[in-house]
C-alpha cells in the first residue's frame, strides 16, 4: 500500500480497519491509495476532521489529520448502516 511520490503524506489503516479489508479479502492497489491519498489531501483543505471516504465498493471513515481509516466496510456491508461521528463525504 506505500506511495512512491515523494512529499505526499500516506494514509494509514488502523488495526481494526486492516481486520475488516483482511476479513473481507479487500486489497488497495496503488491507483487506489493513491485516489485515498488525494481525498484525504484535498478533505484537509476544506477543514475536514472526520469523513466518510467511499471507494471501489469500500466505505471508509477517515479521521483526516491523523491520516488514518478507522474502519471500513464493503459496499454490502454498507448498506443500511448508520454512519456516525463525520462531518463530510467524498465518493469516489
Amino acid at each position: 500500500m506505500a506511495n512512491m511520490q515523494i512529499g505526499i503524506r500516506q494514509t494509514i489503516f488502523s488495526k481494526h480497519a486492516q481486520r475488516r479489508l483482511s476479513d473481507r479479502h479487500i486489497l488497495f492497489d496503488h491507483q487506489a491509495m493513491e485516489k485515498l491519498n488525494e481525498a484525504v489531501d484535498r478533505l484537509s483543505a476544506k477543514g475536514a476532521r472526520a469523513s466518510l471516504i467511499y471507494l471501489n465498493d469500500v466505505a471508509m471513515v477517515v479521521r483526516i489529520r491523523e491520516r488514518t481509516v478507522v474502519t471500513a466496510v464493503d459496499g454490502d456491508s454498507a448498506k443500511e448502516n448508520i454512519f456516525t461521528k463525520i462531518d463530510s463525504a467524498a465518493i469516489l
